[in-house]
């Protein structure tokens, strides 16, 4: 996934409201961006830090720029637009890169399913039936560690697709689970039971069930991020 234009660099001020942050740009200009991320963002920023931000020139939007990338406390780059995983994804998918999704004859997004009023990411078709992929973004990294962590807060609705998708796999329908790691220098995944015991028992009775779990992570830079391979899960 290309940015096109290039990314723009500023140095963050402060995030807040959740959804605002104060940056200042190199040539010494003080700007209010979006902050494209619902989460706490936990370990991925520190005042003073680099950010990069996309720029829009639609006279509709209320704030110039949108909030992208992060240089984190340990030094690596994440991407903090949780907006982007699924389109990241998708290009995996049709690039074969996700071998083990590879083959499907049809994608749809945000199909309706489940029992607790649910839109699964992706569903994938194949000649011997569907599967359902949900997508979850992981910025959450560590000092002195390779393993990146899901959630950073606690996060209901994520226990609440995993249960839906848990259900599909008791019922013979393929449910794949797919963590999409938005930060460098990561080996593996593992579930935060520090921050969100509830998603990671979520997590351990969805494998019971029958759940596919997969990691992915890739490339970062102020010019394109991608997926590139397989990442060990640590359940």
């Amino acid at each position: 996934m290309q940015f096109d234009p290039r990314l723009e660099e500023g140095r963050l001020l402060r995030r807040y409201k959740r959804f605002l942050a104060d940056i200042e740009t190199p040539a010494g200009e003080m700007l209010c961006i979006h902050c494209p991320n619902t989460g706490s963002m936990l370990n991925c920023m520190k005042e003073g830090g680099r950010i990069w931000f996309s720029c829009s020139n639609d006279p509709r939007r209320k704030l110039p720029g949108t909030w992208e990338l992060s240089e984190t406390p340990q030094g690596r780059l994440a991407c903090v637009n949780t907006a982007r995983a699924n389109p990241l994804v998708e290009e995996a998918l049709r690039a074969g890169l996700i071998v083990e999704l590879a083959g499907f004859t049809g994608l749809r997004r945000e199909v309706r399913y489940g029992t607790e009023n649910s839109r699964v990411d992706f569903c994938l078709d194949y000649p011997g039936g569907a599967a359902f992929v949900e997508v979850k973004s992981v910025t959450l990294g560590f000092a002195d560690s390779p393993v990146a962590a899901f959630p950073d807060a606690r996060t209901e609705r994520g226990a609440k697709h995993l249960r839906e998708l848990a259900a599909l796999a008791r019922q013979g329908v393929r449910a794949v689970q797919l963590y999409c790691v938005n930060l460098s220098g990561i080996a593996a995944v593992r579930p935060a039971a520090e921050i969100d015991p509830g998603y990671a028992q979520a997590l351990r009775e969805a494998v019971a069930a029958g759940v596919e779990v997969l990691a992915y992570g890739g490339e970062l830079s102020p010019a394109a991020i991608r997926l590139t391979h397989r990442l060990e899960m640590c359940l």
